[in-house]
């Protein structure tokens, strides 16, 4: 039986208990659960998007409709094929936005090859707003790799950098004051090229391995 990924979204009733109603019908059929997410949850109803491994998703689907819980079940493109691998930026406004440009002129020239890159930013200032963003980004789906893009960064920050790399996270600095240069897998002192090498690192198009360079400055 071939597996593949499949989003499901659904409408149910409020209350407790009705993501394990949910879940419980997917895993009856030997469905994967790979993401779940609360969309909303108010008094007039719930909106809860799965992601599932499985090779029989019409009756995953046809169970899950019967359920009395359940107003509507519509099955969806995965994100995985819509928005693809996430390159997180984080950092001061400038920077990031330099970042950026590179960034999605490099995941367009991939995208248009069969990759699906997507480049989210976030403008942040001050030690523990950016530490805690940081600590915050392996929580995100998909995300393959981090920018850090400011002028001085370190402290927590570098603390916080530390952490997400030994759980797989891959982070490139920019060339900066302070300790997170030290801490990151790459510095590059380009912004632009910074978010060109972030897309390339992560592309399954491009011939690029972070851990086959020499040097780990640019």
């Amino acid at each position: 039986m071939s597996l593949e990924n499949y989003g499901l979204l659904i409408e149910a009733v409020a209350g407790p208990g009705v993501l394990h109603g949910l879940s419980g019908v997917i895993a009856s059929h030997g469905g994967d659960i790979g993401t779940c997410s609360i969309i909303e949850n108010t008094a007039q109803g719930a909106r809860i998007y799965f992601e599932v491994r499985t090779g029989n998703i019409a009756e995953i689907v046809e169970d899950l409709q019967v359920l009395e819980i359940v107003r509507m079940v519509e099955q969806v493109q995965s994100m995985d094929r819509i928005y693809g691998k996430r390159i997180i930026i984080m950092g001061g406004g400038a920077q990031v936005a330099q970042v950026a440009i590179g960034a999605i002129v490099e995941a367009d020239r991939h995208n248009i090859r069969g990759e699906h890159i997507s480049v989210d930013t976030i403008p942040l200032v001050g030690e523990i707003p950016l530490a805690d963003a940081v600590r915050a980004v392996p929580r995100l789906p998909r995300a393959r790799a981090l920018v850090l893009a400011g002028s001085l960064m370190g402290g927590e920050i570098e603390v916080a950098v530390r952490e997400v790399r030994a759980q797989g996270l891959l982070v490139i600095s920019l060339n900066m004051a302070g300790s997170v240069p030290d801490a990151a897998d790459l510095v590059v002192t380009d912004p632009v090229q910074a978010g060109v090498m972030a897309v390339m690192a992560v592309a399954d198009t491009a011939r690029f391995t972070v851990e086959r360079l020499n040097r780990r400055v640019f």
